[in-house]
């Protein structure tokens, strides 16, 4: 009898959870559209979603501030359940996607397309930016695939990579003065002047990779027990492996082409609904779905509001956010030694 009350509690815990989640999302979906330099009415931002009329206040939310929402949504849901692949696939709950040298490859990628052939848009950096988030997330693959397990290899791998790229992208800098000032702007990760055709670049590979998160949850929770256990209950470690990475890279590469670096959204939102949810990766995975979203939305709110008339990058914002979490998370595994 314990046992169907104990899933029924989990179960009541989750609807609970996803049903504040969403509640917090639309909140923050419309607080998106009606605050910034100019505050519009809820009431003017109602009419200007569902009956547009060309009016100062339809402009303002469609051709501003409806782009840089909705891909609030998608980089915080992209961040978020890589960071649970991330963490679940390398058993390391301090694990996050650039953990793969995601950022470094999608940096070096800009500053070539900046300087090499001259690229000037935000929509131009972001098939740079994929192109160099992917391929550096595969080489780090290969270099650390050492043994089915040995996760170790894996980080150093992630962590040499990173720093050799970071390296190239400094000489680059240094040296072109041109490139560092269009390339700063984008390193530091922002969703304004992100325009929809940004949003529709990256929204089939962000597609792509939530399906293959959920699609691998089961999985996942079975290689959480040991490689060899998970081969014992009938997961095919190699394939399973292969298409968790794989969602990790598409997910984080279209995050980080789409608004550029934005550090601690892919350990902050797993390690929060791990103390909520349990390390289920089936409940966890709908779960960041949504939080990834809002800590995004709330991150970019916090950030047009604080400095008004200018604003603080998505990216400043998110660090102030994320680093408590880490702390936390690191003084949490302490004291459970």
């Amino acid at each position: 009898m314990l046992v169907p009350v104990a899933r029924r509690r989990h179960g009541l815990r989750t609807v609970t959870g996803v049903l504040v989640l969403v509640a917090l999302l639309v909140g923050l979906l419309f607080a998106s559209l009606a605050l910034g330099s100019q505050t519009l009415p809820l009431g003017q931002v109602w009419h200007a979603v569902f009956a547009p009329d060309g009016s100062a206040a339809s402009i303002i939310v469609w051709k501003l501030r409806f782009p840089r929402t909705v891909l609030a949504v998608v980089v915080g849901a992209d961040l978020a359940v890589a960071g649970v692949v991330m963490q679940s696939l390398t058993r390391n709950r301090l694990a996050e996607p650039g953990l793969l040298g995601v950022n470094s490859g999608a940096a070096l990628a800009v500053v070539l397309g900046i300087s090499v052939f001259g690229v000037s848009s935000a929509a131009g950096y972001v098939w740079f930016a994929f192109a160099g988030a992917g391929a550096s997330a595969i080489v780090v693959q290969l270099v650390g695939r050492g043994g089915g397990s040995d996760r170790v290899r894996l980080v150093l791998a992630g962590a040499a990579l990173s720093a050799s790229l970071s390296a190239a992208t400094g000489i680059i800098t240094l040296f072109d003065s041109n490139t560092f000032d269009s390339y700063r702007f984008w390193v530091v990760g922002a969703l304004a002047d992100r325009g929809l055709d940004v949003l529709v670049a990256v929204l089939p590979f962000s597609l792509v990779a939530l399906a293959l998160a959920a699609v691998m949850s089961r999985s996942l929770n079975a290689l959480a027990l040991g490689d060899e256990l998970g081969v014992s209950l009938g997961v095919r470690l190699a394939w399973a492996r292969g298409l968790a990475f794989a969602a990790v890279i598409l997910a984080s590469g279209a995050a980080t082409a789409a608004a550029g670096p934005v550090a601690f959204v892919g350990l902050a939102v797993p390690q929060v609904l791990r103390w909520r949810v349990g390390p289920d990766v089936r409940a966890l995975v709908p779960h960041a779905l949504l939080a990834g979203p809002v800590l995004l939305l709330a991150s970019d709110l916090i950030g047009r509001l604080v400095a008004p008339p200018g604003e603080l990058e998505l990216g400043i914002v998110t660090a102030f956010v994320g680093a408590p979490f880490l702390l936390a998370a690191v003084l949490r595994r302490r004291s459970a030694r």
